[in-house]
């Protein structure tokens, strides 16, 4: 067999990186960590709901929240959305409140009355409030 045909059939083994292969850019971190702190920044902007059912219970249950309190229970969600949480439980005044973190929706209130002997599913994380 000619020499110079065996090199066209069987290349010369090249180093990964040698010119003339195509390099990829290595992935660009710095976007897609200032977009997800801008989007934490977004959500955290945003301002904690009750949903219908919660509010039903903190008016059948007569609990009452200050600011202070609405201020204390964002920071809670705030701080359990920074540790990835999705449903918590966050206990304030003795109060226990199921908050959805995501969509920064209280789901309910029960008040220290109704908590005995209940059990709390769906959650994966729990916040306590002194």
């Amino acid at each position: 067999m000619d020499p110079r045909l065996s090199n066209r059939l069987y290349p010369t083994p090249q180093p990964i990186g040698a010119p003339g292969q195509v390099k990829r850019p290595a992935p660009k971190t710095t976007t897609s960590q200032g977009f997800q702190s801008l989007l934490d920044a977004a959500l955290a902007t945003q301002p904690l709901r009750f949903s219908k059912h919660a509010t039903e219970r903190l008016e059948q249950r007569q609990i009452m929240l200050t600011p202070a309190d609405v201020t204390r229970l964002t920071r809670a969600v705030d701080n359990a959305a920074s540790k990835g949480a999705r449903d918590s439980l966050i206990l304030l005044n003795r109060t226990a409140f199921v908050v959805n973190v995501p969509n920064r929706t209280v789901i309910t209130a029960v008040d220290e009355d109704h908590m005995r002997e209940n059990v709390f599913t769906n959650i994966d994380s729990a916040v306590v409030l002194n």
